[in-house]
């Protein structure tokens, strides 16, 4: 009787344990979002992070991939993670800075060099600082920046070969500042709106053009009823991943270690991917999609970019001018 009743008990045990690691793996469940589709570059960079963290947990996290809007929009979403209700999602860069106006820094037109300048700002010292700083400010973690790509400029209504062509176009602009006043710097009429709102506008003709990395304009179909491509190559496009700070305390030691590893794997396996891919989707929007393309010079849009960083630097304080300084000098 006694070893019938240890053996049982030895058996409720392991059926406890089972349930407990059972229980305990279901809870490490991560709801990512993003607002683009699953083909988009958003998808692609969710679905590295996604197989990362499973490989290197063992599948003990769970990464439940939430595109096109299915928890949050872009603009709403930093401040769902500072509340702690939604645990990650993948922001482009300048729809951060309302919620931490450094960030905007990075949107400053041509306040990159080259990519190479960009590669070393990104995973470099000045990416680190930028990590810290922008969790003891707001509390979200910035787990990694992903690929960087240009944001190309395109319109329905003429060609663009000098900045004297952009005058009078509507153009979609999210609700970012600098955004807003480097096109009027080119003589457009910006007009902010949220990414959700976007594909509507430009198909209606409420807007008569806006920018976007360049795979967005393809994985959007935007090519379909607009017909000017235009390559100023004047903002670089990134959308880093973020998380919870609310989410992240869930993890074990381990398992914070795993998501971090993971979105830095994640993100430097799309970048390897992208490194050749801006030119190949160029040539594929000015032929099968039927975009017609020009090349501007850029002098006068480079002109005017200069009075646009000088604006900033004057109104935004020591912190903007230090970390700017910092990116510059990143370069030699």
């Amino acid at each position: 009787m006694k070893i019938k009743t240890l053996r049982n008990f030895a058996y409720s045990l392991a059926a406890v344990a089972a349930s407990a690691t059972s229980t305990l793996a279901a809870d490490v469940t991560m709801n990512l979002g993003f607002g683009a589709p699953e083909a988009s570059i958003y998808g692609r960079f969710a679905v590295h992070f996604e197989n990362f963290v499973e490989e290197f947990s063992n599948g003990d996290i769970d990464v439940k991939l939430r595109c096109c809007n299915q928890i949050a929009t872009e603009d709403e979403a930093f401040k769902a993670m500072q509340l702690g209700t939604v645990d990650g999602f993948f922001i482009t860069a300048n729809n951060v800075s309302p919620h931490w106006p450094l960030m905007d820094v990075t949107v400053l037109p041509y306040i990159f060099q080259n990519t190479e300048h960009l590669d070393r700002v990104l995973n470099g010292e000045v990416g680190a600082f930028m990590k810290d700083k922008l969790q003891q400010d707001t509390s979200v973690h910035l787990l990694a920046f992903g690929p960087a790509l240009y944001r190309d400029f395109y319109n329905s209504v003429r060609p663009v070969n000098t900045m004297a062509d952009m005058k009078g176009l509507k153009i979609r602009v999210p609700k970012n500042e600098v955004m807003i006043a480097t096109f009027e710097a080119f003589g457009a009429n910006p007009v902010p709106l949220a990414w959700s709102e976007t594909p509507t506008a430009l198909q209606t003709g409420t807007v008569d053009g806006g920018d976007n990395g360049t795979s967005f304009i393809r994985d959007m179909k935007f090519y379909e009823f607009e017909p000017h491509l235009v390559i100023l190559e004047h903002f670089v496009a990134f959308a880093p991943l973020f998380a919870s700070d609310h989410f992240m305390k869930r993890l074990s030691d381990e398992h914070r270690d795993i998501i971090h590893r993971a979105a830095a794997a994640a993100s430097d396996e799309l970048s390897a991917e992208v490194a050749t891919e801006t030119q190949e989707i160029r040539n594929w929007l000015a032929t099968e999609g039927g975009m017609a393309m020009t090349v501007p010079d850029k002098a006068d849009f480079v002109a005017a970019a200069k009075g646009v960083q000088d604006e900033f630097a004057k109104t935004r304080g020591a912190d903007f001018v230090d970390l700017v300084k910092l990116i510059q000098a990143a370069a030699e």
